[in-house]
């Protein structure tokens, strides 16, 4: 796993190197082409959380003694939340949703519907801001612990997962998670369906990479994914996959307290 720590004092020696080599030579291929690879990795490394670049990120489970996915859903609760969660209970599946603060304030009923069913939540931030990988830390800090307290108020704990909008990290969502003792929960298998606008085609997306152990992002925030999750639900069972919870798939504490 590539780690900003690690590669971060190589790439300022190496490119140091060859910016002195480019003054003393004249030739600065060497060190136009060290520094586009430093901002490409680090690129790379923000935007693919798997990776765990800045930050250590739980994304799948390893060999797994049974066949077992975990689906999470970000960015709800939302009026869809409740078609998936029947769907979820039809088939005695499990799941964890990744909630926006502002989303469980307008609809707090359907937040402890998922509670009351026996799934597990996770912090998603409370405004899932559009400019998340642009703010310090401490606007991080603060946008988390303001979902924190709505949490915290309904369901008497302080989650311990969180998921970064839009899976985004670098140095100042390190620094918020490693602060407030989160857990950073990634994906293996990404739906897309915020951007695929045709439900069977979000199916056979997912569908065509499951593997067991996947974390599998889907959205609670609209029908497409409620049609794509109708049919995923019936191919995982006839494959004989359970559906379980993060928390369960990875032997992990869903709440702080």
């Amino acid at each position: 796993m590539l780690r900003h720590r690690v590669l971060f004092p190589f790439f300022v020696i190496s490119n140091g190197v060859a910016f002195i080599y480019g003054i003393a030579s004249g030739i600065w291929w060497v060190f136009i082409t060290t520094i586009s690879l430093a901002l490409a990795v680090t690129a790379w490394g923000a935007f693919d959380i798997r990776l765990g670049y800045f930050i250590a990120t739980k994304f799948r489970k390893k060999n797994p003694p049974k066949k077992v996915v975990a689906l999470t859903f970000d960015d709800g609760p939302s009026l869809y939340t409740s078609e998936i969660l029947h769907l979820l209970a039809l088939y005695k599946a499990k799941a964890t949703f990744f909630c926006i603060g502002q989303q469980i304030k307008q609809h707090p009923d359907i937040f402890k519907q998922i509670l009351n069913e026996g799934h597990s939540i996770g912090n998603h931030t409370y405004s899932h801001p559009q400019r998340f990988g642009f703010l310090n830390a401490e606007q991080i800090i603060d946008d988390i612990k303001k979902c924190d307290a709505i949490m915290a108020k309904l369901v008497g704990h302080t989650p311990a997962l969180f998921r970064p909008p839009f899976g985004v990290t670098n140095p100042s969502v390190a620094k918020a998670v490693e602060l407030l003792n989160k857990q950073v929960i990634g994906w293996s298998n990404r739906s897309l369906d915020t951007v695929i606008a045709d439900g069977e085609k979000i199916y056979e997306r997912v569908k065509s990479k499951v593997r067991s152990g996947d974390i599998i992002l889907l959205h609670d925030t609209s029908q497409r994914t409620v049609y794509a999750l109708s049919k995923l639900m019936m191919y995982l069972k006839a494959e004989g996959y359970a559906c379980v919870s993060v928390d369960d798939l990875l032997n992990l504490q869903l709440y702080e307290d």
